[in-house]
């Protein structure tokens, strides 16, 4: 029997994403009440500019005031889509103290404070869900947190960011240079006119850390990841990574030590083998490969970011958190019960592909070789050209230490035959 008194929602933010959840609600209404086993109610409307025309949605529901929204008492859930760290932290903590479940879709918040919010939640006997907050639509904090849980995953490694990836495919596809493709990405609406927290890693990296966090059962924070931006890729390097195969994605990685004692997660653009599921992830997608045990290797991919498609994540959650409330029960919390030590990104282990400047004369591949010899990295394959007394060496390695590595690029630089480091870019996916 569905229960007729309904329960009140207040949204916090009616941008882009919010306004696309307050839409859903209203047009799917009989539905989301048939799913839930109650009606579900917009009881209030948290906005900075209430004078704004907000189709459908009634305006005496408007405030500026999310503190006195949050604090009403009769709120049953909270959606909160303003970003940023304040005010939606003090937001969060306050509905929780005032009865109200959450739902959010704030990545940077959870990758800073994931732990504190938690704890909050579970202290006042509420949830805390965000599927939104890493890849949009795509189903995958509910699948690493429920549907895994019974497994042990080793690996998750990803496009998390639709922005780079349509920069880095126009420049795969078409030849483009990295600021010709990022023209068009913001000429389309793909980036933001400042594209810094994309194009630098941050989005990413606060997504690395949650599904980190997450899969391993440990507390990874946003300053647990390395993070490395894209914007030193160039179309040399495209051309290389044709020649050997591959592709490059800005790629999120985390991974579970091969003895179990620690994690690594960090976010960097990768040369990925072309046969490998996500150098065919093209345009704004996301897609996420997980690696585990028993389940073996799964891919998750979709939308990663959108108005509508967010918002069918955060209605996702809605639904899930309305369920809970009605049985009187909550949802998984957090789970850090391994408490595993985040190692630092120079015991990653993986290949590289450096690009050097050399005189081309007799005895520099020797010299060159002998470099990452005395510093215990094994070469893979070389490759040089050249002419008219300059050269170029490209060198593949198998897989080293990223402090190794570091040693020998250091080393290499104080070669009177080395003119320069072109580039150094990490292959993963093999």
């Amino acid at each position: 029997m569905m229960r007729t008194r309904p329960l009140k929602v207040a949204l916090l933010g009616c941008g882009v994403v919010g306004s696309e959840v307050a839409r859903i609600m209203t047009t799917h209404a009989d539905d989301l009440a048939q799913r839930i086993g109650a009606p579900v109610e917009l009881a209030g409307v948290a906005v900075r500019r209430p004078s704004k025309v907000r189709e459908g949605i009634d305006p005496a529901l408007v405030t500026t005031d999310a503190t006195a929204l949050v604090k009403r008492g009769d709120i049953d859930v909270v959606v909160e889509v303003i970003g940023g760290i304040e005010p939606a932290r003090t937001l969060i903590t306050s509905a929780f103290e005032h009865g109200a479940s959450v739902v959010s879709a704030n990545k940077a918040l959870l990758a800073q404070d994931g732990a504190a919010l938690h704890a909050a939640a579970e202290q006042n006997g509420k949830d805390l869900y965000y599927e939104a907050a890493v890849a949009g639509a795509i189903p995958l904090i509910r699948p690493l947190r429920e549907s895994l849980a019974g497994d042990k995953v080793n690996r998750v490694l990803g496009i998390v960011n639709g922005t780079t990836n349509f920069i880095l495919d126009k420049m795969d596809s078409t030849g483009a240079g990295y600021q010709e493709a990022l023209d068009e990405a913001t000429a389309l609406g793909y980036a933001e006119a400042d594209p810094t927290a994309d194009v630098e890693g941050f989005d990413a990296a606060a997504k690395a850390a949650i599904l980190a966090g997450i899969a391993f059962h440990s507390r990874v924070r946003l300053d647990d990841v390395y993070r490395e931006g894209m914007t030193e890729v160039t179309a040399s390097d495209f051309a290389s990574a044709k020649n050997m195969g591959c592709t490059i994605k800005l790629l999120a990685i985390c991974e579970r030590a091969r003895d179990g004692g620690s994690v690594t997660a960090r976010v960097h653009p990768a040369m990925i083998p072309l046969t490998h599921p996500l150098a065919s992830v093209r345009g704004a997608y996301n897609a996420v490969f997980v690696e585990s045990d028993a389940a073996g290797q799964l891919m998750f991919y979709g939308p990663g970011a959108g108005g509508a498609p967010t918002a069918s994540a955060v209605l996702g959650d809605l639904v899930a958190v309305c369920r809970n409330r009605l049985s009187g029960a909550t949802g998984p919390g957090e789970s850090a019960y391994a408490a595993l030590p985040v190692s630092p990104m120079g015991d990653v282990v993986t290949r590289y592909h450096i690009s050097l400047d050399v005189a081309d004369k007799p005895g520099v591949l020797a010299q060159v070789a002998t470099v990452f010899s005395e510093h215990g990295v094994s070469i893979d394959t070389v490759r040089q050209t050249g002419k008219d007394g300059e050269a170029s060496l490209v060198v593949v390695t198998h897989r080293a230490s990223d402090a190794s590595l570091s040693g020998t690029v250091e080393a290499l630089r104080k070669l009177d035959t080395v003119r320069g480091v072109a580039s150094i870019m990490r292959v993963e996916g093999e």
